[in-house]
């Protein structure tokens, strides 16, 4: 461990110590440090930021029952700060642990060319129909999400790659985990979208470290609209604004 490393335990150990009733219960502290000092290796970056700033982040882990080795969440450091990111994996969890309503199973899907996807309302049920080609590569035309639950209800959520698109462009956080991780990010923002429809118990502080990890950021403005030759405007209106 490098003496940053060592640093940001010492502050992490010192943080869950101080505000251990914000911790779940059966929260194993001592495993917990252990994975975040075989984690920090792999963070990028760490170097231009304080231990106790990498720290506070680790936290929101903690408080939300996350695992960083387990790649649940992650610690995105980069020029412009720091911040803390739940996984794929990690909202499902979420979901499972702390819905209302016992969640039986949850999970997004891609729904890419040439699959078939279909939404259908049947005696006044919702369902969704999913065939995909095997092994399919070809570009994503949406995303779904899924949440059966125990007592054999359901909710879904679908969104065309183009309203996610739209969200990412406008206000996605950390915009290189999107163009590197595509299919992640569209199915995280499919299962964040669905979330609103599932009632899930969190106190104060695990609400904000849910909030704190969406890749979207509803409370910025939408950004600009940087136009290049691969990226014209669609309209005179915005001809008239690029010019």
């Amino acid at each position: 461990m490098t003496t940053q490393h060592i640093e940001i335990c010492s502050a992490l150990d010192a943080l869950l110590e101080a505000k251990h009733d914000a911790l779940g219960q059966g929260f194993n502290k001592v495993r917990f440090i252990e994975n975040c000092k075989s984690y920090l290796p792999e963070v990028k970056n760490i170097e231009r930021h304080s231990s106790d700033l990498i720290a506070a982040t680790l936290f929101k882990g903690a408080v939300l029952g996350l695992d960083f080795l387990g790649r649940e969440c992650h610690v995105i450091a980069d020029g412009k700060g720091v911040q803390f990111q739940t996984d794929y994996k990690g909202e499902k969890k979420l979901a499972k642990k702390y819905s209302v309503r016992p969640v039986l199973d949850i999970y997004a899907k891609n729904v890419r060319e040439g699959d078939d996807f279909r939404e259908e309302i049947m005696e006044g049920k919702p369902s969704v129909y999913f065939q995909p080609l095997a092994f399919n590569n070809s570009p994503i035309k949406g995303t779904f999400a899924v949440a059966l639950f125990s007592d054999g209800g359901m909710v879904y959520e679908a969104l065309t790659a183009e309203e996610i698109e739209l969200i990412r462009k406008n206000y996605g956080k950390n915009i290189d985990t999107w163009e590197k991780s595509q299919g992640e990010m569209y199915k995280r923002t499919a299962l964040r979208r669905l979330c609103k429809s599932i009632e899930l118990d969190f106190d104060t502080d695990q609400s904000l470290a849910f909030e704190a990890g969406s890749a979207v950021d509803f409370s910025q403005s939408p950004r600009p609209v940087q136009h290049s030759p691969l990226n014209p405007p669609e309209s005179k209106e915005e001809q008239h604004e690029a010019e």
